[in-house]
């Protein structure tokens, strides 16, 4: 009875204020993290790409929302003004009017007449975003190649050209943020997304590149890879023949929101972290065993394309 008293006068008296101690000090260090990571932003040049919708749409959102200076980047000039008058009616404290650049990324062309144009409107670049993508679902043996190249041009070689684009005037600063939205898929791959994942494997090694050249300049460069994010991007994925998929899949249903998605996004880029994994436990965990026991991995794979061309043809 002594002990169990005691017990209870410890527990009382050091372990639980010890407890609350670590908590209070841990939710003061996350406080400052976000203010530091707001400081980091407000005023900055953040150029987001595929800014009509998604993802792209709530990243605008939250950076405006921290005082960043926005070009807004997209094919749809009216979705693009949409967004515009939409932050307009939200913004709250000291805001900025974002410009507007509309351009597509297939068009190496229109990618570096775009890039002059971003630095037009500000003089300068601090983050840019490559957040534009499509999606695929298809067999490798029944897709064409002009889909591969479809996908792998809007994926990977639109936003290396128009890094590459802004990159000098970055150097010549000798300061600058450079993001890429990539994909789990860019570290394992899963049936039935060859284009995508191909795409995605593409980007992560780009500016895993890039990051290590661009180290002595100061310029940080961030990887962000997603799992299921609850967007169209299932909807507007294309086909073995180069078809709209035009259905929401159950995993993708079922994924995070977007508006989630884009704080971790912004708080990525504050925190200048270099590679960052946006996923669940099982997604994670995949990622080692395709590093650490890639046998059993590729048994997984192997199943789960067993039971999705089987459920497909039932």
């Amino acid at each position: 009875m002594l002990k169990e008293r005691v017990m209870d006068m410890v527990t009382q008296t050091t372990i639980l204020p010890l407890l609350f101690g670590c908590l209070g000090i841990f939710s003061l260090f996350r406080l400052l993290q976000r203010i530091r990571s707001k400081a980091y932003l407000r005023n900055a040049v953040v150029v987001v790409t595929g800014a009509t919708s998604g993802l792209g749409r709530e990243c605008a959102k939250v950076f405006h929302a921290a005082g960043a200076k926005l070009v807004l980047c997209g094919r749809n000039v009216k979705a693009l003004e949409e967004l515009t008058h939409e932050l307009a009616g939200s913004s709250q404290g000291q805001t900025h009017q974002p410009f507007l650049v509309t351009f597509d990324l297939t068009d190496p062309g229109a990618v570096a007449a775009a890039a002059a144009e971003i630095l037009q409107c500000f003089g300068y670049v601090d983050v840019l975003i490559n957040n534009a993508g499509i999606s695929y679902r298809g067999t490798i043996s029944d897709t064409l190649m002009d889909v591969d190249r479809k996908v792998m041009e809007i994926n990977y070689f639109g936003p290396v050209a128009l890094t590459k684009a802004l990159l000098p005037s970055m150097v010549e600063r000798k300061r600058g943020h450079i993001v890429a939205i990539s994909s789990i898929q860019g570290k394992i791959s899963i049936p039935f997304r060859s284009a995508y994942a191909a795409s995605k494997h593409a980007t992560q090694a780009f500016f895993d590149c890039l990051r290590a050249e661009m180290e002595e300049l100061d310029i940080k460069v961030t990887v962000i890879s997603p799992g299921y994010i609850h967007t169209n991007l299932s909807v507007n994925a294309v086909t073995a023949d180069g078809s709209r998929y035009g259905a929401l899949d159950k995993n993708t249903a079922q994924g995070r929101s977007a508006a989630e998605v884009a704080q971790d996004v912004f708080d990525a880029v504050g925190k200048k972290k270099k590679d960052v994994l946006l996923v669940d436990f099982l997604p994670s965990m995949a990622v080692y065993i395709r590093t650490l026991a890639p046998g059993l991995f590729f048994r997984i794979m192997a199943s789960r394309a067993k039971k999705e061309r089987k459920s497909k043809s039932s």
